[in-house]
């Protein structure tokens, strides 16, 4: 892909129905979008579609040691690929939809969308494009931030479309992301649980709630 890629502004507070509806078709398809979250700019594909997943890597030049973060609608839909711990629930009621990645032990759904490992990252970001374009594809998100490797992710549409302007199919502008700065990620697959990277939630708020 080497033409230009459409850039479609859109508003943050109440995203056209069409264009969410443009996205989910690209990503049904097995295409490539851009999108705005809460915490930075991310890149996303069908969950469920190996072959997108193998696109993520190769336009971010990403090792395949490093896992993608999957974005589901709810608490429900986490459940159906991660084994949520009661301390994990916990996290997810008080602080989701929210800057905040929990990794856990992935169930079978979980393993497969995760090429085959027995872990997963998942989140519900507190942004209404994500959670329309989440509805309206009805599918789980493979995600990660809009950027190459080793570079600084991308915080405005126009830096994303720096980074990746006739390589995705599409890109959603809503302007600065609120938190610019990427999720805190904590893993939970043993205790004492471990805070893998500090972001826009603070760690010490989250041990609170232990």
């Amino acid at each position: 892909m080497n033409r230009r890629t459409r850039v479609f502004k859109i508003s943050r507070k109440r995203p056209a129905a069409a264009q969410l509806a443009m996205a989910a078709e690209v990503l049904c398809r097995g295409g490539v979008v851009v999108f705005p979250t809460d915490t930075v700019y991310g890149v996303a594909v069908n969950a469920f579609d190996a072959r997108a997943r193998k696109k993520v890597y190769a336009l971010k030049g990403r090792s395949y040691s490093k896992p993608l973060t999957i974005m589901v609608p709810d608490i429900a839909c986490a459940r159906m690929f991660a084994e949520v711990s009661k301390d994990a629930g916990n996290f997810m009621e008080k602080f989701w939809p929210g800057p905040l990645t929990l990794v856990l032990p992935a169930t079978h759904f979980g393993s497969i969308v995760m090429n085959g490992r027995n872990n997963i990252g998942i989140r519900i970001p507190d942004d209404k494009v994500v959670a329309g374009i989440l509805s309206a594809a009805r599918l789980p998100l493979a995600t990660t931030s809009a950027n190459p490797s080793h570079h600084k992710s991308a915080r405005t549409g126009d830096e994303a479309a720096r980074y990746f302007d006739g390589k995705v199919d599409m890109i959603l502008d809503a302007g600065p992301c609120p938190h610019k700065m990427e999720s805190t990620v904590i893993d939970m697959l043993h205790f004492p649980y471990v805070v893998l990277r500090e972001g826009s939630l603070p760690s010490k708020k989250l041990l609170q709630y232990l």
